[in-house]
């Protein structure tokens, strides 16, 4: 996020039912390249272990309509073929406009010198060793001209990961891609429907294996965080799409690799805004977004983990866990994909 630069230079911020399974189901409509279809259903969304955050309660019935969703996250290939297309400059290659980020952070902030406000994004930084994880700027930090062609800043480059998913993409890049390649960024709903692939209640897109009996399923981190990793899933950090075994929808890395924005805002209460036992039909986020731990910041929701994610601080591979940053995040371990609606 543009607003953790100032962790950077020392300034502190505010602080159910299922249908059939996948197997039994088929397609009305043949899926367009490079998308699998998503069958309607009824199903039970929200936390459903002792890992449930308080975000993530009560439970609610959902229904979805049948749509199609991309098989795996959006690659550097694609995004640099939308860019090529459009000129798009990203937000972390843009210019940062004080006057815009000076209104989410707390009244009274000095402006940093110019040499600092320049384009950027975060970039996960392994520690020495046992930190608090709870302070997350142990572990994040604000590199200049870190971008998606530059994951690592200026010396990194992506021409031997085209196949890797896209990163530092900031929510209204998601959503720009999306609209060029005449697609959409998931709802929620739509995103957690699709992750359980056809299982009865899954924890997790693979099942119920714990990660540690998983590393295999998915890219996350094995050792003790944020300072070891063991790699035994192949991997430091993103993964080549496709790197693990497809979900019964036949979508791939639903957990872990990178996380994936969402088209709604992010709500600390969205669950419990909603009747208890009724059935509601493709919902799309709250109208609001609100954050308690940062009520200014208006902020969308990410799913699926990311490489980064640990059982000691981040579930992130579960199909409930929700994440939220705001709009204009950029980190290493952020992308997306798209999804499309069945005619």
């Amino acid at each position: 996020m543009k607003y953790f630069l100032y962790i950077a230079i020392g300034c502190v911020l505010l602080g159910s039912c299922q249908t059939e399974p996948a197997s039994q189901q088929q397609a009305t409509e043949k899926p367009p390249k490079g998308m699998a279809y998503i069958p309607a259903g009824t199903f039970l969304m929200g936390g459903k272990s002792q890992q449930a955050d308080p975000d993530e309660l009560p439970r609610r019935n959902i229904e979805v309509d049948a749509f199609f969703m991309d098989t795996h996250e959006v690659t550097n290939k694609e995004f640099m073929e939308f860019a090529k297309a459009t000129n798009y400059v990203t937000v972390a290659e843009r210019p940062i406009d004080w006057e815009e980020m000076a209104k989410t952070l707390p009244p009274g902030t000095p402006k940093p010198a110019d040499s600092v406000l320049m384009p950027g994004s975060l970039v996960f930084q392994p520690t020495d060793g046992p930190v608090n994880l709870q302070n997350y700027s142990r572990w994040w930090s604000w590199t200049t001209a870190a971008n998606w062609r530059q994951p690592e800043g200026p010396d990194s480059g992506i021409e031997d990961r085209m196949d890797h998913p896209v990163v530092h993409i900031a929510w209204e890049d998601a959503a720009a891609y999306a609209k060029w390649a005449g697609k959409r960024l998931p709802t929620e709903a739509e995103w957690e429907w699709a992750a359980m692939g056809g299982l009865e209640d899954p924890k997790y897109p693979w099942g119920n294996t714990p990660p540690t009996d998983a590393t295999d399923q998915a890219n996350f981190w094995q050792g003790p965080f944020p300072y070891i990793n063991e790699e035994t899933d192949g991997f430091f950090s993103t993964a080549p799409v496709g790197s693990y075994p497809a979900n019964g929808y036949g979508l791939h890395d639903m957990a872990g690799n990178v996380w994936e924005w969402t088209a709604d805002k992010y709500h600390h209460e969205a669950y419990s805004m909603s009747r208890a036992g009724k059935v509601i039909s493709n919902p799309d986020g709250p109208a609001n977004s609100y954050d308690p731990m940062e009520p200014g910041i208006p902020k969308r929701s990410m799913r699926g983990g990311s490489f980064l994610c640990h059982e000691s601080y981040c579930s992130g591979y579960r199909v409930a866990r929700r994440m939220k940053s705001s709009e204009d995040s950029a980190f290493n371990h952020a992308g997306f994909r798209c999804v499309k609606e069945v005619e």
